[in-house]
């Protein structure tokens, strides 16, 4: 039996250490300005959603299904302006936690494809 991304990013711990990370970055690095204006003063919240998206997203328990349902992202992310810069920016933290955290190299190459993919898809503003 193959372990799921969610056992090869380190389980509950891993999945908290990566979304921790990423949302550091956006709170303090100035590459991360323009989408963490987005986001609410306190991002507690928001490190939650994330940590309960991306442990069922790969492959853990389902843990924001459970509370909040399908996620439907690009819905729930469009009132939000999201341009090539915001898209950007999120990524750079992401990439920036992912290159940081403790995973095989063909994992991380596989979640930052996916992950490109997904960012650039919740895109609502033209540039």
């Amino acid at each position: 039996m193959s372990a799921t991304h969610y056992d090869q990013l380190g389980g509950d711990d891993g999945i908290r250490r990566l979304v921790d990370r990423f949302y550091d970055l956006m709170d303090t690095a100035p590459e991360a300005a323009t989408i963490r204006a987005l986001h609410a003063t306190n991002l507690k919240v928001s490190r939650e959603k994330l940590y309960k998206f991306m442990s069922g997203w790969t492959g853990g328990p389902p843990l924001y299904e459970s509370q909040y349902g399908h996620p439907r992202l690009r819905m729930r992310h469009f009132p939000f302006p999201i341009g090539a810069r915001e898209r950007d920016e999120w990524l750079w933290c992401m990439d920036t936690a992912l290159a940081e955290h403790d995973m095989p190299e063909p994992l991380r190459m596989h979640l930052r494809e996916r992950l490109h993919a997904l960012a650039d898809h919740m895109r609502n503003q033209a540039g």
